[in-house]
């Protein structure tokens, strides 16, 4: 049986996390993401992430020091 496939441009909090995590070798649960959310992440509607703009949103948070 094959793995479901992700989409980036909406993908749930949890989804998030897990891939985040696969790729950037530090974990990084749903709660981190739903913070990150809370602080002004994009979203979707359904509460989805569109990763593009989710790393947007994180680099620009960093440049002002966040």
């Amino acid at each position: 049986m094959s793995e479901p496939k992700l989409n980036p441009l909406s993908l749930t909090p949890a989804d998030a996390g897990r891939l985040l995590s696969k790729v950037g070798g530090v974990n990084i649960t749903e709660d981190q993401i739903r913070d990150a959310i809370a602080a002004g992440a994009p979203v979707n509607p359904g509460d989805t992430l569109n990763l593009v703009h989710f790393g947007a949103w994180l680099l620009s948070e960093m440049s002002n020091g966040n």
